[in-house]
């Protein structure tokens, strides 16, 4: 009979092909490659002719929609505005932020003003945010745009002068008879540090112009050794004579760049931009070049203007910023594997390596094997999920956060429990070790085996490791990839020891039929996983989702079922397993199209739900607050919760200080808490902030929490 092992690889090869036509689908849904620019889904107009009230008036895009609670203005020198008028949006409540109203397809808007002595035109900024409500369900920054408009009646008002128009990509025209603009004018450079190692560089677009991507360069002047490497949004294909076929830019362009190299005593970074740009159906500029500088940590716009929500501060070089050495994040890389091997979401898939090693005995030989194929099997799967994490820019652990693929995973770890408790039988029984282990082969179930591991391991997030997973993130490509192989040869490292150090094999115990009960007992971590993903989906698509993940299980159980009761029959008793497997998939299909569950606005008594708004607002009245990003599939999460955040003494903790405690719910997929995670450089949850009452930046803490961490933290943010 073929070996149990080989068997449960096919299994596991099963799963991992599950995994991999899943991952398709959920990158899709994150694809923002057909999504306006912001200025073209909202077309925002002003009228002024009417003396002492502006008229403001957004064209929506279909499948676009504006937030009225959103909507800022603010008068520039010398104008002073009323209250704005706003029609009743639709009223509903958002998953996230709670009861909101928004407006589709248009809106009007008018605001009342008054200017000091002597001003002939009314400037205003219009501060605006919006969300596309199809896939991919995104939400756009908050967008402002600079209003400089003639004021009707006023003496000596200019006419025909770019300040007489909106100045946005998409209001912006070209000169006066199609003559074309100045170059400082048809294209505006500016650039924002988002944090030390990544910039983000925004071109603005008269209408009408373009710019090529393939005639751009970024430079640093005053760090040679530093390079600046552009992530380029796609562009439009376009045909000029000059270049043929090329890639160009309408409107406008940000355009994210990571910062490689040393540093280190920089304060600022200076950049020079050289581009080249062409009126559509007119001029071609020359080559320009604009110079910005750019301060590190501050998030300094080379305007000189502070941004409205600068970055926070790196995490002090103890703590494993950005700036740290390679060697020094890949060591804690290798630790925070090691430690992975002792987290609970591990410790199912450990027990199916630990009987294979057990089954070795003596042999040297095949138990070096045994080490070999499963250490292979994480390192490739560790360095795959990086390329996928980088890549798609997702979290680690984000695949959890698809319902698909924490339904496929608990199906799984049901499949494999049952093997384990002897229901159905994927190979030789272990009683007979020696006549097993002598025919045994299974190189393929070790690779495997380590494959699940890796995959089930993404949940938790071991000490050391966060840091090294921050720094992946912000790394370059191969250091980043380094960091993600030390990550499996930390987890892979325990049995690779056994493997290969005979002095610690003499400590297992020798082989034997008592291993069939130890396998039999084994199963039921593996029964407490499948049912740990099933209440995960329950929260992220709720009850009906529960019971259709139920009707796959009986469905799978069945084909299992049916598997056994086919052996040495013909192929058409045997196809039925086929026939089974393929009505277990119908069940996993609906599950597909279920609504996400809306969220309660508070989680629980004493806490608040996460929202940049109420976080801004308890700041401004300054109020220390306690973020706490977390998932229900995060078992680091919960593990803090039970440990620390849901004892009294941290309740007693905030009473005494004053101290708020916000919660951001991470189980599906939430853009706004992607924001808070990215402006953290959080690689996933758990993430934990604790904001000062004094207004300073936010303090980010360690994965692991102990009640005098949080005390400390706490304490010094209340001050």
């Amino acid at each position: 009979m073929r070996s149990l092992f080989q068997h449960r690889a096919v299994l596991c090869l099963f799963a991992l092909i599950a995994l991999l036509t899943l991952i398709p689908a959920a990158s899709a849904q994150n694809g923002t490659e057909n999504l306006l620019p912001v200025t073209e889904a909202y077309k925002l107009s002003a009228d002024a002719s009417t003396p002492g009230v502006v008229k403001l008036h957004w064209t929506i895009a279909p499948d676009y929609y504006l937030y009225r609670g959103r909507m800022n203005f603010k008068g520039g020198d010398g104008v002073t505005l009323g209250t704005a008028q706003l029609p009743d949006g639709e009223k509903h409540d958002d998953p996230y932020l709670g009861p909101v109203e928004t407006y589709h397809h248009g809106i009007d808007a008018t605001i009342p003003y008054t200017l000091a002595p002597g001003t002939t035109h009314l400037t205003l900024s219009v501060r605006y945010q919006g969300c596309h409500e199809t896939d991919p369900k995104i939400c756009y920054p908050p967008h402002t745009e600079q209003l400089d408009l003639p004021v009707p009646g006023a003496a000596n008002a200019p006419t025909n002068k770019l300040g007489d128009l909106l100045k946005s990509p998409s209001q912006l025209a070209v000169g006066g008879n199609g003559a074309a603009l100045p170059a400082e004018q048809a294209f505006h450079f500016d650039a924002i540090a988002q944090y030390p190692h990544h910039l983000l560089i925004r071109w603005t677009m008269a209408k009408g112009y373009y710019l090529y991507r393939d005639k751009t360069t970024l430079t640093v002047k005053n760090a040679p050794n530093v390079a600046l490497t552009p992530a380029w949004p796609a562009g439009e294909m376009h045909t000029d004579a000059n270049f043929g076929n090329t890639t160009v830019y309408f409107g406008d362009i940000t355009v994210p760049v990571s910062v490689n190299g040393d540093l280190s005593g920089l304060k600022t970074l200076d950049i020079a931009a050289s581009f080249q740009g062409c009126q559509d159906g007119g001029v071609c500029y020359p080559v320009m070049t604009r110079d910005a500088s750019v301060g590190l940590g501050s998030a300094a716009q080379t305007t000189g203007q502070a941004a409205e929500n600068p970055a926070p501060e790196m995490p002090p070089a103890s703590a494993g910023g950005a700036s740290a050495s390679l060697l020094y994040q890949l060591l804690l890389a290798v630790l925070g594997g090691l430690v992975l091997n002792l987290m609970p979401c591990v410790l199912p898939v450990l027990s199916i390596k630990a009987v294979g090693i057990l089954e070795s005995g003596d042999n040297l030989a095949r138990r070096r094997t045994h080490a070999l194929m499963y250490t292979a099997g994480v390192l490739i799967s560790f360095v795959a999920l990086g390329l996928v994490i980088i890549a798609l820019k997702t979290a680690w652990g984000a695949h959890l956060q698809n319902p698909l693929v924490v339904a496929v995973l608990s199906l799984v770890m049901l499949a494999v429990a049952l093997s384990m408790s002897g229901v159905v039988q994927f190979g030789a029984s272990l009683g007979n070790t020696g006549s097993s282990l002598a025919n045994r082969s299974g190189p393929i179930g070790d690779f495997f085996t380590g494959v699940l591991a890796v995959v089930v391991a993404s949940p938790c997030t071991a000490p050391f490791m966060g840091t090294a997973l921050a720094y992946a993130l912000v790394a370059p490509t191969l250091n980043a990839m380094a960091v993600f192989f030390a990550l499996g040869l930390g987890l892979a490292l325990p049995f690779l020891a056994i493997g290969f150090i005979p002095a610690l094999s003499r400590w297992l115990p020798r082989p034997g039929r008592w291993m069939e009960t130890l396998k039999e007992i084994l199963a039921f971590p593996m029964y407490l996983t499948a049912a740990w993903l099933a209440w995960v989906l329950a929260h992220q698509r709720g009850a009906d989702a529960v019971g259709l993940l139920m009707v796959a299980a009986v469905l799978l159980a069945m084909t299992l079922w049916w598997f056994e009761r086919s052996r040495g029959r013909g192929l058409f008793s045997r196809a039925w397993v086929v026939v089974f497997a393929l009505f277990t998939l119908a069940p996993l299909y609906y599950l597909s199209t279920l609504p996400a569950t809306a969220h309660a606005a508070e989680t629980s008594s004493g806490v608040v739900a996460y929202s940049p708004e109420k976080l801004d607002a308890l700041r401004k009245a300054g109020t220390p607050v306690f973020v706490d990003m977390t998932a229900d599939w995060c078992v680091t999460c919960k593990a803090n919760e039970h440990t620390v955040l849901d004892g009294d003494a941290f309740q007693a903790l905030l009473k005494r200080t004053g101290t708020v405690y916000m919660k951001g719910d991470w189980t599906d997929v939430n853009p706004t808490i992607s924001a808070f995670l990215e402006q953290y450089h959080s690689p996933g949850v758990p993430l934990y902030v604790v904001f000062p009452k004094n207004g300073g930046p936010g303090h980010a803490l360690p994965t692991v929490l102990t009640e005098s961490l949080v005390e400390d933290a706490v304490n010094e943010a209340a001050k």
